[in-house]
């Protein structure tokens, strides 16, 4: 198995457990971490002894979501940004379109990104006071990263723009009510072995009627992704070029009000 930088991976008992290993980085997504976590699910999707895939993390954030050193660097050039999305689309279809059960133990807050890949699984275990949002236009960008494409799938459309459009959070309590959160637990720390113990019912499953059951659900998942994701990707890498952004990124280190000026 490969060693990988980002996260820690174990493969067991027909399933394989991805855990996101920087907690001092709050589980950001840079660019390594991007290609990382595509490389290893194209090598999980391939692997004959993983039936279903369970991905966890560490640290009191789950993820938080875009790094703002990367979006800097988008903002620099269009080379850049179109580099960057592709990365992007990369990613999130090799989520939205993972041949097996995805099964994402949302222990702590996630954000942006990280929130796109978590409900683009196929099961969310969470605790009731575990929040999730996404924040892109708080950060003055457009919400990329399959935002727009799994808000709406997961809940109604009223509810996706209400906070897409704000960046509000999103408790789990009120997710598991929505129906998309599908297992709540009392506590955080049990969504880690909850999180294992319903992939490993999933794996013990007939593997061929799982897995061609999950190929038809994709179709799905994918069929709304070939609708908006890569225009609202190509979206975000405009507002990449943004005072705006500069102003939020600015704004958020220096923990104060920005000053928006709509260029």
């Amino acid at each position: 198995m490969t060693d990988w930088t980002t996260f820690e991976v174990e493969v067991g008992d027909g399933i394989g457990r991805v855990e996101l290993s920087r907690p001092e980085l709050l589980n950001r997504f840079d660019m390594v971490l991007h290609r990382e976590l595509t490389r290893v699910l194209t090598d999980l999707g391939g692997d004959d002894e993983v039936r279903a895939v369970v991905l966890l993390s560490t640290g009191r954030v789950f993820s938080a979501g875009g790094d703002t050193e990367v979006m800097l660097d988008a903002s620099k050039s269009i080379a850049r940004r179109l580099s960057l999305i592709d990365e992007g689309r990369r990613l999130f279809r090799a989520v939205a379109d993972f041949p097996k059960p995805l099964v994402v133990g949302l222990h702590a807050n996630s954000y942006g990104l990280g929130t796109s890949l978590v409900l683009a699984a196929d099961a969310v275990v969470s605790a009731p006071d575990v929040e999730f949002s996404d924040p892109h236009v708080v950060m003055g960008l457009a919400a990329g990263d399959g935002g727009c494409v799994v808000w709406p799938s997961v809940m109604s459309m009223v509810r996706a723009k209400r906070h897409l459009l704000t960046g509000d959070p999103m408790t789990a309590e009120m997710a598991y009510q929505l129906g998309v959160v599908t297992d709540l637990v009392d506590t955080r720390d049990e969504v880690g072995p909850a999180a294992v113990a319903l992939a490993l019912r999933m794996a013990s499953l007939p593997p061929i009627a799982v897995q061609v059951t999950k190929r038809a659900l994709n179709k799905v998942m994918m069929a709304r992704a070939d609708e908006v994701l890569d225009t609202s990707f190509y979206l975000e890498a405009i507002t990449f070029g943004s005072e705006d952004l500069l102003e939020a990124v600015d704004a958020f280190k220096s923990k104060r009000a920005p000053e928006w000026k709509g260029n």
